[in-house]
């Protein structure tokens, strides 16, 4: 069961997104900025994502007549432009990660809107317009971020995990909706190597890793629900499991009911139910005004 189902357009079964973050090399520089231009390997493992992965991601959603959302470092904006202009001339929406994917727990106050304000600047360089969505790097979104998106008058936040399907969040300043994301869908867990920042999970193979992810659809699928995949272009955009992942996709879009929109559309549709007297599921921010004990 899930609480205020949402109805989907063309009476679909289930709203769908395959997201990707696409921060490249930023998490390198940082987590080692002293030394990282200096770290090779690492540069080149996520490099692999702008120069390899998207192309072959942008062409299988331009095959099969996809619009989805990317989320990008602004600094990735800056270095990696060309990339940019491919997916923006896909018609897909990118959305505000950070400047070079700090995490918002450890940079606060005014260093934390900095990073906010140059990533700002960054997508109105590149996208001509600034961004109506938001991904926290590894999630960590605070109310300090809550409150800056609010300021931008930003639409969505992608960070949180409250629910199964979009809801809205409301503070004292004004509301966002959440679309929820959840490290059961997310292939960092499956595929992510990588001592430098911290992190040494045993990669699966592409069948094994990716198989949650489909029995997460199929609960969603059952209960008229969201599945949104969170997928990095230098992990899941590799040959082997980008193979799979396309073999899904066009196996899904052709037996299933699904509607797959970017998220930036599925804001767009849920404007539009509140507007005939819909009201999605409330959470109230913030949680705590301060420590518990």
């Amino acid at each position: 069961m899930i609480q205020s189902p949402i109805p989907w357009p063309n009476g679909a079964r289930c709203a769908c997104a395959i997201t990707f973050d696409m921060d490249a090399d930023s998490l390198i520089h940082i987590a080692r900025p002293e030394d990282s231009f200096d770290r090779v390997y690492p540069i080149s493992m996520g490099r692999y994502g702008p120069t390899v992965a998207m192309p072959r991601i942008l062409e299988t959603y331009r095959r099969l007549g996809l619009k989805q959302s990317f989320f990008i470092p602004g600094w990735c904006l800056d270095t990696y432009p060309d990339v940019v202009d491919a997916i923006l001339k896909g018609g897909h929406e990118i959305g505000h990660h950070g400047w070079i994917h700090e995490d918002p727990i450890t940079t606060k106050g005014d260093e934390q809107e900095v990073a906010f304000e140059r990533a700002m600047d960054a997508h109105k360089r590149h996208c001509g317009a600034a961004p109506v969505g938001y991904r926290a790097p590894v999630y960590n979104v605070t109310q300090q971020v809550i409150d800056l998106l609010i300021k931008h008058n930003f639409r969505y936040d992608s960070s949180l995990m409250a629910d199964d399907i979009p809801y809205e969040m409301q503070t004292s300043n004004g509301s966002l909706y959440e679309m929820p994301v959840h490290w059961g869908t997310d292939d960092w867990p499956p595929f992510a190597h990588y001592d430098e920042i911290g992190y040494m999970m045993p990669v699966r193979g592409p069948s094994a890793g990716l198989a949650g992810f489909w029995e997460e659809f199929e609960a969603q699928y059952e209960a008229g629900g969201f599945f949104m995949l969170i997928v990095h272009p230098f992990l899941t955009g590799r040959l082997a499991r980008w193979r799979l992942v396309e073999q899904w996709l066009e196996k899904t879009l052709d037996t299933r009911d699904v509607w797959f929109a970017p998220l930036r559309e599925i804001a767009d549709h849920l404007d539009g139910l509140k507007a005939d007297g819909f009201t999605p599921r409330i959470e109230q921010l913030p949680y705590y005004a301060g420590p518990q004990s």
